[in-house]
C-alpha cells in the first residue's frame, strides 16, 4: 500500500462527513454512536493534517469554512463509491437469497400466484420479497432486483418494460344485476364508484360526457384495497387489468364495459447491469419474461406476445 494511504485519516473523514451533514457535533455522535468528544479528537486529527480549520464553530452549531465546502463532494464521493463497491461484493456471492422490491399489489396480485411455477423449475434459489412503493438505492440495500411500474426511466441501471397495463372497468356479480352494465360516456352520478388516485374514474369517461359525478362509494388509495372493495360488492372499479385479471378469472369480478384503455405506465425488470450475470438474477428474468409473454392480455385468451 502506498505510503500516502498509510497515512490518510480515513476514520477522521467518515466523522467530518457525518458533522458536515449534521452541523453539530453531538447530533454526528449520535448518529456515529461515538461520544462527542471523540467526534472532536477526529475532526481536530483532519485538521491537524490539512492544515486548516473546517469547521467555524457558533455556540451549538458549526458552520463548514470555504475549505470544508472544497473537501465535502470529494469526501461524500469518495465514501459512497467505497460504499457501493463493498455492498456489490457481498451481493454477487452465489449463495443467499434472491431479494426482490415490488410493489405490494403486483406481489399479491400477479407474482405470488405464479411463484409456485417458478419453485418447480429452481427450486434451490429462495426468494425473498419486499415491498416498497420508493425507487431502489441497489448500492445502500441488499436487492437484487426491482420490478417497477414507471416509464422506464432508471438512470445507470439495466430497466427492461415486463408488462404494459390497461384500466378496465370491474365489479361483483350482484352490482352488476343491481345496477347494470357501465359504457363509456354513461353518466357516472348513477353507479357506485370506488375511487383512487391511481385509477381515476375522469379517464373512462368521454370527452362529451358530463364531468361531475358524485361518488356513492368509498374511496381508497391502495390498488389491491380497491379490488377488495369491488369483490365485496362496495362499488365500480376502474381497476388494471394486471391486478384485476385472477378476480376475473375466479368470477369474483366481471367486466362491466367493453373497453380497455392503455394505462400510463407499465412494468419494468430493473437491476443494477453487473447483476445480470448473476446466475439467481439471469434465472429469475428468465423466468418472469415467461410468465409475462404467457399473460393475456384484455381480449386475448391466448397470450400478448
Amino acid at each position: 500500500m502506498p505510503v500516502a494511504y498509510n497515512r490518510l485519516p480515513l476514520g477522521a473523514l467518515r466523522v467530518f462527513e457525518a458533522v458536515a451533514s449534521a452541523l453539530n457535533f453531538s447530533a454526528a455522535a449520535e448518529v456515529l454512536n461515538v461520544t462527542p468528544a471523540a467526534v472532536s479528537q477526529q475532526i481536530k486529527v483532519l485538521e491537524e493534517y490539512l492544515q486548516v480549520p473546517l469547521f467555524r464553530r457558533t455556540g451549538r452549531r458549526v458552520e463548514l469554512t470555504d475549505e470544508a465546502l472544497e473537501l465535502l463532494p470529494a469526501v461524500r464521493d469518495g465514501l459512497e463509491r467505497l460504499e457501493g463497491a463493498m455492498l456489490q461484493i457481498k451481493q454477487h456471492r452465489r449463495a443467499g437469497p434472491l431479494q426482490i422490491s415490488t410493489l405490494a399489489s403486483f406481489l399479491q396480485m400477479w407474482l405470488l400466484p405464479r411463484v409456485r411455477s417458478f419453485r418447480r423449475k429452481f427450486s434451490d434459489i429462495e426468494l425473498r420479497f419486499h415491498t416498497s412503493r420508493e425507487l431502489i438505492d441497489f448500492s445502500r440495500t441488499s436487492m437484487h432486483v426491482a420490478i417497477r411500474f414507471g416509464h422506464g426511466n432508471y438512470p445507470n441501471l439495466h430497466s427492461e418494460k415486463l408488462l404494459d397495463d390497461w384500466l378496465v372497468p370491474v365489479a361483483s356479480p350482484e352490482m352488476i344485476k343491481q345496477h347494470g352494465m357501465l359504457e363509456r360516456g354513461a353518466d357516472l352520478s348513477k353507479y357506485p364508484l370506488l375511487e383512487s388516485d391511481d385509477e381515476p374514474w375522469s379517464v373512462w369517461r368521454k370527452a362529451d360526457a358530463e364531468v361531475a359525478w358524485q361518488s356513492r362509494a368509498p374511496a381508497i388509495d391502495d390498488s389491491a384495497g380497491l379490488l377488495a372493495a369491488a369483490e365485496e360488492g362496495l362499488g365500480f372499479a376502474l381497476a388494471r387489468w394486471t391486478l384485476a385479471s385472477r378476480s376475473l378469472q375466479k368470477g369474483t369480478l366481471k367486466l362491466v364495459g367493453k373497453e380497455a384503455l392503455p394505462f400510463r405506465s407499465s412494468y419494468y425488470f430493473v437491476c443494477p447491469k453487473a447483476f445480470l450475470a448473476l446466475p439467481k438474477v439471469a434465472q429469475f428474468r428468465e423466468w418472469t419474461f415467461a410468465a409475462a409473454r404467457d399473460f393475456p392480455g384484455p381480449g386475448d385468451s391466448r397470450g400478448r406476445r
